[in-house]
């Protein structure tokens, strides 16, 4: 199994935004976050991936969270 090795994205009560805002506890992008088991995925991602093919993937989170957003706001990958 190959992956970019990155730090892991913290929680989010512990995400900090610009000008020191925190996310709130009852944002609708933390409850969904909260559904998913990120690690269960995360290491069953992982093994599709080869250190002899392609550029390190992305975290998990990061692939399935971009993609729940573009759909649930109705946007384009363009």
């Amino acid at each position: 199994m190959y992956r970019k090795e990155e730090q892991p994205l913290p929680p989010p009560e512990k995400f900090e935004l610009p000008f020191e805002g925190k996310l709130s506890p009852n944002n609708r992008w933390v409850i969904m976050a909260e559904l998913i088991p990120w690690d269960d995925f995360e290491e069953e991602y992982a093994k599709l991936f080869s250190a002899e093919k392609g550029a390190p993937a992305k975290l998990f989170r990061m692939a399935l969270g971009t993609l729940i957003i573009k759909e649930k706001l109705g946007t384009s990958d363009r």
